[in-house]
């Protein structure tokens, strides 16, 4: 018989079972985001815990001991850090007299990247779903969310019941076989191609240095650095950094073999710089910043040194990560992602409900059109 333990670390459960389910294929993972190493040091650099808002409470099902499926399940005290906004829903049942914190989240914190949210075999997923529906209605909370899951999942779980699916989108770079980023320029239209061919050069016109840096090339210094740009960058996004300083050094010290950071040098000081993490089959851009303003270093970090990575590494796609119609001229289209809610009010639930159903409408038709107004050529004669 399966048992099902919620647990109040990830720390109580062994990095290897975790991982068993995470990663179950040898190599690299499909994504690094779920594993027990990124997860791990978000709590122990205290980025996720007490007075952050993202308290975990990793669910697992067992049979015998044996750990058959997880999911990374955070009790949540605001919307801050998740990218598929829900503060308008929360608003909403607040001014109704309602109490919408805290809430259950599974999700992975902080991070905007599709992936799998329930860890171990298919037949499990439901299992781990109703069974956060349960602890959400015992505990009497607003409601339930699992942002940024697999297609699959969502198809899988919208229809259990009271269970609300959302599709929202994002910009990603897919790679149409190119062996170079002069083959990929060859796939846009000609004005396309000028504009990122100027940005480029104007990204460089000033001198500076840019290296691509990922396992033992990036040292404890290039840390050092890029904690300022994060520093700036997050205080003027989200008032406050998400991550700490001490999560950067335990990224150095278990996930730079999956790091890609590239940084600008001004006479060999870093001025800026992007950090990326490597999937098997994808490159997610996450943070930028600097401490220099230099016209088109943004683009030419984090869009097209991550499109001349991944063409070198054979991976399929680069995701830039949520928003950003900007994307779209350079060679980012929109891709749908999808997230399931719970709403345990039933009036509130059937509100929610007709909003998605508009919404996704409108989502659907913004992808249709915008993929029409892309940058690639229409024909093989047509610039």
């Amino acid at each position: 018989m399966a048992d099902l333990t919620l647990h109040a670390s990830l720390s109580e459960i062994a990095a290897s079972d975790w991982d068993a389910l995470a990663a179950p294929e040898p190599g690299r993972p499909v994504d690094p985001f779920t594993t027990h190493r990124f997860l791990s040091a978000l709590e122990a650099s205290g980025s996720t815990g007490p007075g952050t808002g993202w308290q975990a409470r990793p669910l697992a099902l067992r049979e015998g001991g044996r750990l058959l499926a997880v999911t990374p399940l955070y009790v949540k005290t605001h919307s801050q850090g998740e990218y598929i906004f829900d503060h308008g829903w929360a608003e909403a049942l607040e001014r109704a007299g309602g109490r919408y914190y805290p809430k259950l989240q599974v999700a992975v914190p902080f991070t905007p990247v599709t992936g799998r949210r329930f860890l171990g075999p298919d037949p499990c997923r439901e299992t781990l779903w109703r069974a956060a529906i349960g602890i959400a209605a015992q505990n009497r909370l607003s409601s339930l969310h699992a942002t940024f899951c697999t297609a699959g999942e969502a198809g899988a779980l919208a229809g259990v019941e009271g269970t609300l699916h959302r599709v929202t989108q994002q910009f990603h770079w897919q790679n149409r076989g190119y062996g170079s980023f002069a083959d990929f320029l060859s796939d846009l239209s000609s004005r396309k191609r000028k504009m990122i061919r100027k940005e480029r050069e104007t990204a460089l016109a000033s001198g500076l240095t840019i290296r691509s840096l990922t396992g033992d090339e990036i040292e404890p210094a290039h840390w050092a650095a890029f904690w300022a740009f994060y520093q700036d960058t997050g205080s003027r996004k989200w008032g406050r950094p998400y991550l700490t300083r001490q999560a950067f050094d335990l990224f150095h010290q278990t996930m730079r073999k999956d790091i890609l950071l590239v940084l600008a040098f001004d006479e060999g000081r870093p001025v800026a710089g992007a950090l990326n993490f490597i999937g098997r089959d994808a490159l997610y851009g996450r943070y930028w910043g600097c401490i220099q303003d230099h016209p088109c270093l943004h683009f030419e970090l984090c869009y097209y040194r991550a499109i001349d990575w991944a063409i070198a590494q054979g991976l399929q796609r680069v995701e830039a990560g949520a928003q950003g119609e900007h994307k779209l001229a350079r060679g980012y289209l929109p891709v749908q992602t999808h997230s399931l809610h719970w709403i345990a009010e039933p009036a509130f639930r059937t509100a929610v409900d007709r909003y998605l159903q508009a919404e996704r409408r409108a989502t659907d038709e913004e992808i249709e059109v915008l993929t029409s107004y892309g940058p690639f050529r229409r024909g093989p004669d047509r610039e």
